[in-house]
């Protein structure tokens, strides 16, 4: 791999506010844990009991927002990309802008209705029961119109990576777990409304957020001389079919990939509290390294779907490939730290023994897994900046249909942590060599304002 290329700037300047907005989002939660944690002792444990389900089902609604950023980003970036070379689209773009908001609108409504109405069936679902279940359904009803915001916003961000803004949304995220950190603390302790106090904190932060990108979007549906028409701030159905479509075949990915990931929990559940743990501390370490990865495929993301726009297709070919070079050197280098660490970084998470030996037994796996996981983003980053979700649906899909019956298989065999990862791995290779088949075959490049 060449040490430098003429890419690596931009891909910088586009990944490293991406990581930053990334690494804060989750914070809410996190901020939340911390402080429920120190309720007076005889509260404390039921308190993050109850906001555990609540996380839960949260984190899981939060993946309609996720669908709809990388949907809007891919639009938006060919957009950009074609208005840049001759300005025809220009028009177009800011109207996008407006929609991304009505897009985010409705998919934060239908979040809070799910959080509000069903949370109740979803925390008994998950197992809760009496007064722990009754505190989780009390959070997402306080919190729900915040989850509202929160989508929102991350349909808001779709557009602004796509116009290559990435440090606005930054900022606007870092605003808003300012206020929530700041909040919690009063609310939970000063006024003494202990997990209520929490959810409060949560609502205002994200609600602070969303208000902010509301503006910061409303700005942008205006033209350069601040003017703008009542009809381009409009719902326009066949912009929001175009974004929706590409949103749709992203749910099912996304809905594919949870999927496994959840058979691969519930198997590794049932292989004993031990392997259990183990599975838990390699799959928070893969969520970690997979922000950066994440990261950079949303600067892939923007270049390609960029490039494209602007029909210069040999510039999203050599962009693409450095991207993937650089996503697997980096998926490649970690892997290589994890092994040589393994006794030590094992040691940072647990002193029990037994959970470090099936951390040990697992860790070969994990660590197989990273350079092919690192080209799975990459390949994914490039085929959303294309508009090419049709694909990535099917692929995922039958990546699915290959690691699930893995993981089951390992259940029944009495595999253990060892199966869990077998099965893991063999999504992530399915996955790759879906995608890797579809990137190299170069069929997703196609070019012009849409795709």
């Amino acid at each position: 791999m060449p040490l430098r290329s003429p890419y690596d700037r931009e891909i910088a300047r586009l990944a490293l506010p991406a990581l930053g907005t990334l690494a804060a989002e989750p914070s809410y939660l996190l901020v939340d844990t911390a402080m429920v944690g120190h309720i007076d002792a005889a509260r404390a444990g039921q308190a993050l009991a109850s906001l555990a389900l609540a996380s839960s089902v949260l984190a899981t609604l939060a993946g309609l927002g996720v669908v709809a950023a990388y949907a809007t980003t891919a639009a938006v970036a060919r957009l950009a990309g074609a208005s840049g070379s001759d300005g025809r689209h220009a028009d177009d773009l800011r109207r996008i802008a407006a929609q991304s908001l009505w897009l985010g609108l409705a998919l934060g409504a239908v979040g809070a209705l799910i959080a509000a109405a069903a949370g109740p069936l979803w925390v008994e679902a998950l197992g809760g029961r009496g007064a722990t279940a009754d505190g989780a359904v009390r959070y997402l009803r306080i919190a729900a119109p915040g989850l509202a915001f929160a989508l929102l916003s991350m349909a808001a961000q779709g557009w602004l990576r796509g116009t290559g803004d990435l440090r606005s949304p930054l900022v606007i995220v870092l605003i808003g777990n300012a206020v929530n950190l700041v909040l919690n603390p009063l609310l939970i302790f000063s006024l003494d409304l202990g997990l209520d106090g929490s959810a409060i904190a949560t609502l205002v932060g994200q609600t602070t957020m969303g208000l902010l990108f509301v503006r910061l979007l409303w700005r942008g549906s205006a033209d350069p001389a601040g003017t703008t028409s009542a009809t381009r701030r409009r719902p326009s159905l066949a912009l929001l079919r175009r974004i929706g479509t590409t949103g749709a075949f992203l749910l099912v990915r996304s809905g594919a990939l949870l999927l496994t990931f959840a058979v691969a929990s519930a198997v590794a559940a049932r292989a004993g509290d031990p392997s259990l743990a183990a599975h838990q501390i390699g799959w928070q370490l893969f969520l970690f390294i997979a922000l950066v990865l994440d990261a950079l495929a949303i600067a892939g993301q923007v270049l390609i779907g960029r490039a494209l726009g602007a029909e210069r297709t040999d510039d999203a070919f050599a962009a693409s490939a450095r991207m993937v070079l650089l996503t697997v050197a980096f998926g490649t280098a970690v892997a290589v730290v994890l092994l040589v660490g393994q006794d030590p970084i094992v040691g940072l998470f647990t002193d029990d023994a037994a959970v470090r030996e099936r951390a040990h037994a697992m860790w070969p796996l994990l660590c197989l897994m990273l350079p092919l996981a690192a080209a799975v983003f990459a390949f994914d980053g490039v085929l959303i900046g294309a508009g090419d979700a049709r694909f990535l649906a099917l692929a995922m899909t039958g990546a699915a249909v290959v690691g699930v019956p893995v993981l089951l298989l390992a259940q029944n065999a009495g595999w253990g942590i060892v199966g869990v990862w077998a099965g893991i791995n063999a999504v992530i290779l399915a996955r790759a060599v879906g995608t890797g088949w579809r990137y190299r075959g170069r069929g997703w490049a196609r070019t012009g304002a849409w795709r």
